[in-house]
């Protein structure tokens, strides 16, 4: 790894390190209740990587977007993704022990609670997003995400991703690639694209480069299922390859699958040429999908 190559990855690090203290800390103060349903909210929301309000603080930096406007939208985000995340690792979906390195939230309290906490983090987001300080741009936002989340969006790709279990029939490469468009990029894709629209600015570069972005993310997981550790992964690994399902990896073989992220990889940070170089840090937030651990 070259000096600038540190250099850009310790900005970044920093950059997100920094995000995630900011939106804990805006967590902290937004849900702060001290009953079982909000200690399951908050305990589903901690210990991520937090990449989805990272990507919606550094496009509102770009945009001189204001910071609590910014801030509730980070964690609306982080709040959809976190609820996402205990629904999917419930025993009706994929009965997972482990999420984030520690047990999953059913399994800290129970499926009731589980079901309903991650109930009230979906809603609680677009009470996020329905505040006054928000302006004018709030319902393009807020339907953006439900359009993002919900049946054209992420919960259309889980429902694809049941479909094709419950077939038995692995997915072709076009079709695992319009699923994981839906089930991970369109979460990405509102994050990256949410400064943008709080500005009332041009989402076009910001869409370009969260578009590959997002199907660089998926890749990269699919070869940490392979390849990862699952003490740094802090879950389950090989499931896929268990159960038989398709996955990039298996569709096109672990070198070229690492090859098409670090391509991917590349179109991202060159969709990002209009902003010069106040979008560094995205551009490395890139290398970083493709190149992480965990």
């Amino acid at each position: 790894m070259t000096t600038e190559m540190q250099a850009d990855t310790r900005a970044f690090q920093a950059a997100l390190l920094d995000a995630q203290t900011r939106i804990t800390a805006h967590m902290d103060m937004r849900l702060g209740g001290t009953d079982r349903l909000h200690d399951a909210m908050r305990y589903a929301m901690v210990g991520g990587k937090m990449l989805r309000g990272f990507l919606v603080l550094e496009s509102a930096r770009l945009h001189g977007v204001d910071a609590t406007a910014a801030l509730d939208a980070a964690l609306a985000i982080e709040c959809v993704h976190a609820y996402s995340l205990v629904h999917d690792d419930l025993p009706c979906m994929d009965d997972d022990d482990l999420r984030r390195g520690q047990p999953t939230l059913h399994r800290k309290w129970d499926e009731a609670t589980a079901t309903l906490a991650g109930d009230a983090l979906q809603t609680f987001a677009f009470e996020l997003l329905a505040a006054d300080h928000i302006g004018p741009q709030a319902l393009v936002l807020i339907r953006a995400l439900a359009q993002s989340a919900g049946k054209d969006g992420m919960v259309s790709g889980q429902m694809m991703d049941i479909a094709a279990e419950t077939a038995g029939t692995p997915l072709t490469l076009d079709e695992i690639t319009r699923l994981q468009a839906r089930k991970t990029g369109c979460l990405i894709e509102w994050s990256a694209t949410a400064g943008a629209v709080l500005a009332g600015a041009d989402t076009g570069p910001l869409q370009a480069y969260a578009s590959a972005l997002g199907l660089a993310f998926q890749i990269a997981d699919d070869i940490l299922d392979v390849e990862g550790d699952a003490s740094k992964v802090g879950k389950a690994l090989r499931k896929d390859e268990t159960a038989g399902k398709a996955t990039f990896v298996s569709l096109l073989g672990l070198e070229p699958a690492k090859a098409r992220a670090e391509e991917l990889c590349d179109t991202a940070c060159a969709a990002l040429s209009p902003y010069g170089e106040e979008a560094a840090i995205l551009k490395d937030a890139a290398r970083f999908v493709i190149a992480r651990d965990s």
